[in-house]
């Protein structure tokens, strides 16, 4: 997949979902509840092992005006990372 966004290095997290085992619509639903919670700028990495999450949190983010920072793969499950707008 060449339009995947990697995300850098170093991110500072303040809130971590743990949504792997859910499938489609859980991770996204899980992530805008959990996204409600947090500040403005702050940073939410949501670990997930549902594919279609490629999709559906970048475009999510784009239309509610969050920040999709890209994701990382991991051992088992990828990590998204989404800056609160």
């Amino acid at each position: 997949m060449s339009d995947t966004k990697v995300a850098e290095d170093g991110i500072e997290v303040n809130v971590t979902l743990d949504a792997k085992g859910l499938s489609c619509p859980m991770p996204l639903l899980r992530t805008k509840k959990e996204i409600g919670k947090l500040a403005s700028g702050e940073i939410l990495q949501i670990d997930g092992t549902d594919p279609g999450s490629r999709n559906d949190l970048p475009g999510w983010c784009s239309r509610s005006g969050h920040e999709y920072l890209g994701e990382k793969e991991q051992s088992g499950y990828i990590s998204f990372f989404v800056k609160k707008g």
